[in-house]
């Protein structure tokens, strides 16, 4: 967590957030427009509905993130395979503080092979870095590992295929705090057709694990209105994560 009042603001302003507000008083401010008074507060909601495709059976699933990604180099089970340059695996610990999930690659993505990859990749990492994070703690995927024509949305075919490298990163991460990062994949994963606004701004649960909603970096570069929001979302993800961690030692 980010004590350097000095570095901290180095990298809001960065960002673009001209009034930086301190990490450490957990407050939520919402969009008034879109939420009633009692959804203000920030809550643990009921179990989201999950999106739950069939799983990769463990005795099929690599036992670490290398042999994963190996293996999923050379996927054909849906159409995209025909037209991507590389598969999007994923990248980052195989212990993250927090699991960071977008929808699927772009047109850069597809020529690098990593995600969030371009002016939208550097925004997310200038993110992280104000709270003192990096790729290197964290870990970053999508729900479909290949680009689809055009960076349209994945459809429900093609997120169904790629359901089952999905689970079984899931399984080698075993994560104990989510971020999702956009509509689709907020959507996809939840299980919901809800929109971005209802879904942000309150804890939902998946497969038993925390997750958070918030905006896509893709998104705050057109809006960048945006960005002060999507710091205070990124501010109660990351109390939230010092809890667990805070939690996880004292169990120790």
């Amino acid at each position: 967590m980010v004590d350097n009042g000095d570095f901290q603001d180095y990298y809001l302003r960065r960002i673009g957030v001209s009034t930086p507000v301190p990490v450490g008083a957990a407050v939520f401010a919402p969009d008034s427009s879109n939420h009633d008074a009692a959804d203000i507060s920030v809550h643990e909601g009921a179990a989201a509905q999950v999106y739950s495709p069939a799983c990769v059976s463990s005795s099929a699933t690599p036992a670490d993130l290398q042999q994963l990604r190996a293996a999923a180099l050379s996927c054909t089970d849906c159409a995209l395979s025909e037209s991507r340059t590389q598969v999007v695996f994923g990248i980052g610990s195989e212990q993250p503080d927090v699991l960071f999930i977008g929808e699927a690659p772009g047109e850069q993505e597809d020529k690098i092979g990593e995600p969030f990859v371009g002016k939208a990749g550097k925004l997310l990492d200038q993110m992280l870095a104000a709270l003192n994070w990096s790729r290197d703690n964290v870990y970053i995927m999508n729900v479909v590992k290949c680009r689809p024509s055009g960076n349209r949305n994945p459809n429900e075919k093609e997120v169904e295929a790629c359901s089952r490298w999905f689970d079984a990163q899931w399984q080698v991460l075993q994560p104990k705090l989510v971020c999702l990062l956009g509509k689709v994949a907020a959507q996809r994963v939840l299980g919901s057709d809800a929109s971005l606004a209802s879904l942000r701004g309150r804890w939902h649960e998946y497969r038993g694990v925390p997750v958070w909603v918030t905006y896509h970096p893709a998104y705050l570069l057109r809006s960048p209105t945006q960005k002060a929001r999507a710091w205070l979302d990124f501010r109660v993800l990351a109390e939230r994560s010092r809890a667990i961690q805070g939690g996880i030692e004292a169990g120790g």
